[in-house]
């Protein structure tokens, strides 16, 4: 109850905060805007209501390239885990080049993927892959390296190969970390997905952000925002839960 009820109360509070200071104009007056450029939480309420078929359409556009690139990002990000795991050569190789692909900006890369791939789902895709692999792959190649090596001694005494000992010890030994850096590429999905849309897109979250923002419509731009973040946090619950079901034993 603790955990759900402080986040809760707190967020209750904030959103009250919010509701006065942008309902009396002192928000307004503090940031020096006019009124119709802030936006309450009533507003944004009643918008996310009235503008609910829109923001469904372009929702499920947004959905879908999270998905995929979800889903890709844990393939690669476990492939490459387990590459680096199995071989000093191949870890020795791809794990500059890993954090390499960390410090180029996504921004930078996201237009030579539109002119590529076109205006379809695959370059928002990759835009999450890139992304989202980095904390799959870091955190699943640091649990293969976490099995305790009196229970690899025993194995080896009973004559288990190598691929006995990766799949019965260290992939179960890795699979809390796993699902941590699955967490953590959830959370991050929502922004590649928006930066993939603000490069070039017809449709989704992050094309409707950028029109409503050119066209002040602030109480739909934030309600653009807290359907993200609600998206985020639904797959975010799923992902603990998929933990709490597999890793019974933690």
């Amino acid at each position: 109850m603790r955990r759900w009820l402080l986040p809760v109360l707190f967020l209750a509070i904030l959103i009250g905060a919010w509701q006065l200071a942008a309902s009396s104009g002192a928000l307004a007056d503090l940031l020096k805007l006019e009124s119709y450029a802030v936006a309450s939480p009533l507003e944004i309420a009643e918008s996310l209501w009235q503008s609910r078929s829109l923001l469904a359409e372009n929702a499920w556009v947004t959905l879908r390239e999270m998905l995929l690139g979800l889903g890709l990002s844990l393939v690669v990000g476990v492939v490459l885990a387990y590459a680096m795991h199995l071989s000093g050569v191949v870890r020795d190789t791809l794990n500059p080049l890993i954090v390499i692909s960390q410090t180029i900006p996504i921004l930078a890369i996201a237009p030579i993927l539109i002119i590529w791939l076109g205006f379809g789902i695959w370059p928002k895709a990759i835009v999450v892959l890139l992304i989202c692999f980095f904390p799959v792959a870091v955190s699943t190649f640091a649990g293969l390296g976490t099995a305790d090596p009196e229970a690899t001694k025993m194995m080896r005494s009973l004559d288990a190969s190598r691929l006995q000992i990766l799949w019965r010890l260290e992939t179960p030994t890795a699979l809390p970390y796993f699902f941590t850096g699955a967490r953590l590429a959830v959370v991050l999905a929502p922004i590649g997905a928006i930066f993939g849309e603000w490069v070039g897109s017809s449709s989704g979250l992050g094309h409707l952000i950028l029109q409503d923002n050119g066209q002040l419509e602030t109480a739909r731009l934030f309600a653009s925002v807290v359907i993200l973040s609600a998206m985020a946090l639904l797959l975010f619950a799923l992902t603990a839960l998929a933990q709490h079901r597999i890793v019974t034993w933690r």
